[in-house]
């Protein structure tokens, strides 16, 4: 966000000072241009939409009542105007457009390898982007901003028009589809390729597209030769840290110089007669092509893929690889309340008996319960050395005696003299708030779950964090603003707990889920607790993976949570596999797992 006007700006140009909408202008012009570049894939139209943006920002200044939501109304602004050109476009006759046409300089995924000297998984995942669906382009343009510290969340979901849990759902699936692109790069730069993917893409024009993206992934998925193209991804967001900003070419700056005509504003107390912005011309004037991700805004499915040496990325040298380190994967829990009733997720098939693998014990490994016949033989049946039932006491859920029970306070309404006695007899960990930045959940704010905290503080007990349903490494988030806050006030904070549920029913699910647990524990750098996590897809089709993938999830992350001494506990959601629970859960009696719940059971 550096080199943006302030509030004050803001203020007078809405006034009517011309020295402050310069400013404005020059210092808002790389926002919008990057957005709009981005979304409409470097196409023609982008400099025309950067234009029509800014004169409807100036003509408009004066109707904005709240000059600190400037960035807001105008990212709101912008996103109205792309998906305005997006429907002109779908109006007109759909036919390729030539590469000639497209606005020369604007492909920022070529600028961004040039000028930055992407290589590696810098230069992969700047490809990638222009293997996305046009649905995603928009939001990709806004995500990195957020990720390189341009936007904030907020200002994404007010520019969309999106609810928070929406927005954060259709980033889950974005990044995926950019993770999917990300192998295929991967695959098609192979040398030597691989003899049957050559085969395979024979009939392809080399331009990336939906069709051929899904058809080269479902290759690299299944080929031994090719499937590593998903390991060893580090987190795209994580590809940001430490690059510049860049200059664009003064062809693309040439063609707003005196183009944008005249622009009244405020009342008509002032008049904008030009949109001058010069290349090189100051910090303020750059453009945000930052790093790979903003940066790489253009190409789209109007580039041509060519496949030759000059596009094998180079060896990364001194590349840092968090391992597992892939892009992070979140989306919002399901509904649990902290009582004896069953909670509401979905549904598939039952799981097939099959051969029962030996119990595995593990002081990591635990579970969600809730009440169902048989659930004290399965706690024991499973190999659990800890569960918890979002409540202060286990009256619904009793365990057996070597399986350590957990209390949690669910939320403010259960946060009272008597629940906090109750949960102290318990034992001698308290797990925090469930899922407060959720509005079906504790729903709290993070100034409410700070008051609350002396309060558990007292018990002596020690305290595990709220668990956020997503976000939990993401700066600027509920979870790094409640730590933030607790360090201020001087509260102890012994452990962070987080839940996770991933979309992508793949290999990869693997190393996304481990990917966030290894990047939130490098944000605060303390115990980790997973107190839910799983594969569900609550925004599309299939809803739930088959058994076969449960399983490779299961036994991937089990053992890679097993290996990282600061996890110290890990639950399944859940341990029942009866009613609406029989798609996700472990056991549907007290001897009966599931496909998923034998892999559970052998963990450890």
């Amino acid at each position: 966000m550096a080199n943006q006007p302030d509030t004050a700006t803001v203020v007078a140009a809405r006034a009517g000072d011309p020295a402050a909408v310069d400013r404005l202008v020059a210092g808002y012009l790389p926002l919008v241009y990057t957005i709009v570049g981005r979304a409409l894939e470097g196409h023609a139209d982008v400099d025309d939409v950067v234009q029509e943006t800014m004169i409807r920002v100036l003509r408009n200044l004066g109707e904005l009542r709240e000059p600190e939501a400037f960035r807001s109304w105008l990212v709101a602004i912008t996103v109205r105007q792309v998906r305005d050109r997006f429907r002109i476009r779908g109006a007109a006759p759909d036919t390729p457009l030539d590469p000639d046409l497209r606005d020369p300089g604007a492909d920022f995924t070529d600028l961004a390898i040039t000028r930055l000297e992407l290589s590696g998984q810098r230069r992969e995942t700047a490809e990638a982007t222009r293997w996305l669906d046009e649905e995603n382009r928009e939001l990709l343009s806004l995500w990195w901003l957020e990720a390189s510290g341009e936007l904030t969340r907020d200002e994404i979901v007010d520019g969309t028009g999106l609810g928070r849990q929406h927005a954060a759902v259709r980033i889950q699936r974005m990044k995926g589809q950019l993770e999917t692109a990300r192998a295929v790069v991967r695959a098609l730069h192979r040398q030597p390729i691989c003899g049957e993917l050559a085969v395979l893409i024979e009939p392809w024009d080399h331009r990336p597209n939906a069709l051929w993206r899904k058809r080269i992934a479902r290759h690299t998925r299944e080929c031994r030769l090719c499937a590593p193209a998903w390991q060893d991804l580090v987190a795209a967001e994580r590809l940001l840290a430490g690059l510049a900003l860049i200059v664009p070419p003064s062809a693309l700056t040439a063609g707003l110089t005196g183009s944008a005509g005249t622009a009244s504003y405020s009342g008509g107390k002032a008049v904008v007669g030009k949109l001058a912005v010069k290349a090189g011309a100051g910090a303020a004037q750059k453009a945000l092509v930052t790093a790979l991700a903003v940066s790489v805004v253009g190409g789209g499915g109007a580039a041509v893929y060519a496949l030759s040496a000059q596009n094998t990325p180079a060896a990364p040298a001194a590349q840092v690889v968090v391992a597992p380190s892939p892009s992070t994967i979140i989306s919002t829990a399901p509904s649990v309340a902290p009582s004896s009733a069953s909670p509401t997720p979905r549904r598939t098939s039952a799981s097939p008996k099959a051969a029962v693998p030996a119990a595995a014990t593990s002081a990591k490994k635990g579970v969600g319960v809730w009440k169902f016949t048989g659930s004290k033989a399965a706690l024991q049946d499973v190999g659990a050395g800890w569960y918890y039932d979002w409540a202060s006491q286990n009256n619904d859920v009793p365990g057996p005696a070597d399986v350590e029970f957990v209390p949690m306070i669910w939320g403010k309404q259960n946060l009272t003299s008597a629940t906090l006695k109750q949960a102290k007899s318990e034992g001698k960990v308290l797990l925090g708030f469930n899922e407060p930045d959720m509005g079906g959940q504790a729903n709290m704010s993070v100034e409410d779950a700070l008051a609350a905290w002396p309060q558990l503080e007292a018990t002596g007990m020690r305290l595990v964090s709220p668990a956020v349903a997503y976000g939990g490494d993401t700066a600027g988030g509920w979870l790094d603003r409640f730590m933030t806050g607790a360090k201020d006030k001087g509260y102890r904070v012994d452990a962070i707990a987080l839940h996770w549920y991933g979309s992508d029913f793949s290999a990869a699910s693997v190393n996304q889920f481990l990917g966030y647990v290894d990047a939130v524990h490098k944000r605060y750098n303390k115990p980790i607790w997973i107190t839910e996590f799983g594969l569900m897809n609550f925004s599309g089709s299939p809803k739930y993976p088959t058994d076969a993938q449960k399983v490779t999830f299961i036994k991937g992350t089990t053992a890679g949570l097993e290996k990282r001494s600061f996890v110290e506990r890990y639950a399944w959601f859940g341990l029942p596999a009866v009613g609406d629970s029989v798609d996700f859960g472990l056991y549907k009696d007290g001897d009966s797992p599931t496909e998923a719940g034998k892999a559970y059971r052998a963990a450890g």
